[in-house]
């Protein structure tokens, strides 16, 4: 070991631990028990087993601990964002997409174009840019995939400029937010603007922000470490105080965050969080899932244009196989047209093969395509899926990849169409669009929302 290190030697990595120990000591507290320390022993920490602690001083540990449940903002409302939790719609056990029989699979496909029949599947190509990314992407210094991260953002700033949701006196949340890039470069569009909020709403601790870069007075940057389902906007006191309009954002909000999100700005922050009372707040959330709803609420607020609650959502969207059926927002229209809970476990599972069914499940690696769209996006989401999702054995002589590929994006579009049936029923013209090119990321959809004219209520005389 270095001098002054740890003496103990770390398998794993092939090294000596790089920590310092006590005065006097070969080995750090972590290691200590290698060490002679007369009766003291040394015991996993019940808050998290990672790490070990002497048992004499657990009480005076578990104080300190960094895993210690910590106290919950204000802004905390347990499970106001999570939807309706009826255990008789959920299955008990949900059979793998692999373990179904070739008659069964072929009855999914089935009914899955019968309710795609009639939907609007071709979505218009809306790939635009902004000025405030010109320069970086210019920038030769820049590798390929910090281009095709630019690329995006340039152009979801560019759609949220065309809906002319880029001025002042608003608040942005970012959510999902990880390093807080989005935020940096609606700020940075911004730079002549005043009065403007960003709240970056990211569950975990990141690595890397961006956050400290922004050191205009104008612009007013805030973490809140909570995760979407939790999350209540009217209780976060800057918006408790300023009322402000909200205009939400994300880019690639994986699966069911997606729809955590929507329902936070157009429930929670529309309508909920205006009594005293906590425990009675989701409920008054999830029953006001009607058009009446936005029109209260916007009239409350105020009657001119320039005082909406929520003044507009562009979310680019990502990772269906990742949404749950508990939190999805279109459960009525799925129920509309003949389907459930069941047959949303399938879909949503072979969602994937839009991105991955081009794999076939003996090649050895995927296509460059999507291997880099992949590690294009890992610093927002893990991209994650299992060998049955891309591919099974099931599938072996019926679907070709181009065939899985579609019925991916089929699956896709169904439940985006519930993301956009939800938001027009809560008073929202909302419209969905490609916003990239697939080289870019094969996750390329864009949703995007503005209230419609007719929340606005009418005076009276």
């Amino acid at each position: 070991p270095g001098p002054g290190r740890c003496a103990h030697f770390v398998l794993r990595k092939k090294r000596f631990c790089k920590m310092i120990p006590a005065p006097g000591r070969r080995f750090c507290g972590e290691h200590g028990h290698e060490e002679e320390q007369n009766d003291r022993k040394r015991i996993p920490c019940p808050l998290d087993p990672k790490h070990t602690v002497y048992e004499d001083q657990l009480q005076k540990h578990l104080k300190k601990c960094n895993s210690r449940e910590k106290p919950k903002p204000v802004y905390f409302v347990q499970d106001i964002n999570a939807g309706l939790k009826d255990a008789a719609e959920i299955p008990e056990k949900q059979v793998p997409l692999s373990s179904l029989s070739i008659e069964e699979l072929q009855n999914l496909i089935t009914r899955l174009k019968k309710a795609t029949n009639g939907l609007e599947l071709h979505l218009k190509e809306q790939i635009l840019s902004h000025q405030a990314l010109q320069e970086a992407l210019n920038d030769p210094k820049n590798g390929e995939s910090a281009f095709k991260h630019l690329k995006q953002q340039a152009s979801i700033l560019g759609n949220m400029e065309k809906l002319h949701l880029l001025g002042p006196g608003k608040c942005f949340v970012e959510f999902g937010a990880g390093r807080g890039k989005l935020s940096h470069w609606v700020d940075i569009a911004l730079e002549n603007v005043e009065s403007v909020q960003f709240l970056l709403v990211e569950r975990g601790t990141t690595r890397f922000k961006v956050d400290g870069k922004h050191k205009r007075r104008d612009s007013i940057f805030e973490r809140l470490q909570v995760d979407i389902q939790h999350l209540c906007l009217n209780k976060v006191p800057i918006l408790e105080k300023k009322k402000l309009p909200v205009v939400g954002i994300g880019k690639h909000l994986c699966g069911a965050a997606t729809d955590l999100a929507l329902r936070c700005l157009v429930e929670s922050y529309t309508t909920c969080c205006d009594g005293k009372d906590e425990d009675p707040a989701p409920k008054r959330c999830r029953a006001a899932q009607t058009e009446v709803a936005p029109h209260k609420s916007a009239g409350s607020e105020s009657t001119t244009e320039d005082h909406k609650p929520v003044a507009g959502i562009v979310i680019a969207l990502c990772c269906h196989h990742k949404c749950d059926w508990t939190h999805y927002v279109g459960r009525e229209f799925f129920k509309s047209v003949g389907l459930g809970p069941v047959e949303f476990h399938y879909f949503q599972r072979m969602s994937s093969w839009a991105t991955c069914g081009m794999q076939e499940t003996t090649s050895k690696a995927s296509t460059s395509e999507d291997s880099g769209d992949q590690t294009n996006d890992t610093e927002e989401h893990e991209h994650t899926l299992s060998r049955t999702a891309s591919g099974s054995d099931t599938l072996q002589g019926i679907l070709s990849v181009e065939e899985r590929k579609e019925i991916g994006c089929l699956c896709k579009r169904l439940i985006d169409h519930g993301r956009i049936e939800y938001l027009q029923q809560q008073g929202y013209k909302a419209a969905l669009q490609y916003y990239t090119e697939p080289a870019v990321s094969l996750e390329n959809v864009l949703l995007t929302a503005v209230p419609s004219p007719s929340v606005i209520p009418e005076p009276t005389i």
